[in-house]
């Protein structure tokens, strides 16, 4: 297939190779990246020592090369994960990385068994060569191979499916952005061409503000998941990790107008703070407050994320007291206003000037409340958009107010 698009130059390898350390340790499973060849791209994670041991053969490796490569291949074609058997029986399965159509390769995870009813259902991606039984050092390590119920295999690969899709979401915006930068040195000498650029130019900002997440979230999620499954049943690990598959789906819901409706955006918020709520127990409390009567109220995509990550960063954390956020929503006939306060030390007059002008570059958390303010001034006029009320004094809190049109979906 040709292929304009490579994963390496498309992907930060090194940051790839981060997210699949933390995934494969904290899910307990093995995981490599692959190229759309079939050849790793990535260092091995979790490999279970009979894997580790075969790709030292050539011969070996070479049948595992093309497993990797064929379901990779199969997946890119079913748009999903892919469940099969490698060439030494093995479950296994792919997640396609695709952008655009275009296949850049695939996340190889497994080396499991299942349990034997169910293995025997699964095909072989191959043909189920039994080379490897030629050298006897590895049939003791194939029988000792990690053994994994099929639902929890099954939603492992539902989950790395989301995070996949939400870098490569994050990486086109990344090429978005840099292509937004080279429009813009080009206004002065393309006049001629200026109302089609500053279509272009709004377009490109507009997903380039409704992607700004912090990615370390996931690797948060993504440890938090592992230590549960260490001291907890699965009960509670398979709800965090629905909790987080919600959140991605969501991540990865839009429309060419980037709104959504608020009940969606509020669903998104509370499996947020469940998550958070696993990793810092008693330190926080959250309420909200709204109204079934704006549930199908639109509103921007992601337009909570920015204030309820700001709570956790300069609320929460650097705080031993507990810390409360609360969001509510009403309306004055005509327009929603949506409040979302907290118990903090607030914020001075100055920094809030700066904030909503843009003009912050102390506080991180001030660059994503004004994308706010830009994004809903962008969609519904100079009339709408935020402010900041906050009297800077200890635990006297901050409330931001977000205003919009009561339109339905």
């Amino acid at each position: 297939m040709n292929n304009k698009y490579k994963l390496h130059e498309f992907l930060d390898v090194k940051r790839l190779q981060t997210l699949q350390d933390n995934f494969s340790k904290s899910m307990m499973i093995a995981l490599v990246v692959v190229d759309q060849d079939g050849v790793p791209v990535t260092q091995a994670s979790g490999f279970s020592d009979f894997c580790a041991r075969s790709r030292l053969n050539e011969a070996l490796a070479t049948h595992c090369y093309e497993s990797d490569n064929a379901g990779g291949r199969a997946a890119m074609q079913a748009g999903k994960p892919v469940v099969y058997r490698c060439y030494c029986g093995f479950v296994e399965f792919a997640v396609p990385i695709m952008i655009n159509d275009h296949y850049l390769g695939a996340f190889i995870s497994g080396q499991v068994k299942v349990e034997e009813e169910k293995e025997n259902t699964i095909p072989y991606i191959l043909d189920n060569h039994e080379i490897w039984k030629e050298n006897t050092w590895l049939i003791d390590l194939h029988q000792d191979a990690k053994r994994m119920p099929y639902d929890r295999f099954e939603s492992t690969a539902s989950t790395l499916l989301h995070v996949s899709s939400y870098l490569v979401e994050q990486a086109h915006t990344n090429n978005i952005q840099r292509e937004l930068h080279r429009k813009d040195l080009e206004l002065t000498d393309e006049l001629r061409k200026r109302v089609e650029i500053e279509r272009s130019l709004h377009e490109a900002e507009f997903k380039a503000l409704s992607y700004q997440i912090n990615p370390h979230f996931l690797f948060n999620v993504l440890n938090t998941i592992g230590r549960l499954a260490y001291l907890e049943d699965a009960q509670r690990t398979e709800t965090m990790v629905h909790d987080f598959s919600d959140m991605m789906r969501y991540l990865l819901r839009k429309n060419n107008h980037g709104l959504i409706t608020l009940s969606h955006e509020i669903n998104y918020v509370t499996s947020y703070m469940s998550i958070q709520k696993v990793r810092m127990h008693d330190r926080f409390d959250y309420h909200c407050d709204i109204p079934e009567k704006y549930s199908d109220v639109v509103c921007p995509f992601l337009i909570l994320q920015p204030l309820v990550e700001n709570f956790f960063n300069y609320v929460v954390e650097p705080r031993d007291t507990s810390s409360q956020l609360r969001i509510s929503a009403r309306d004055d006939g005509h327009d929603v206003i949506l409040e979302v306060s907290d118990n903090g030390d607030g914020i001075s007059q100055a920094d809030i000037a700066n904030i909503l002008s843009g003009d912050e570059n102390r506080q991180k958390g001030g660059i994503g409340i004004n994308n706010i303010k830009n994004r809903l001034q962008l969609l519904f006029g100079e009339n709408y958009g935020l402010e900041i009320y906050s009297a800077h004094k200890p635990r006297m809190g901050t409330t931001i107010t977000l205003k919009f049109p009561m339109l339905e979906a």
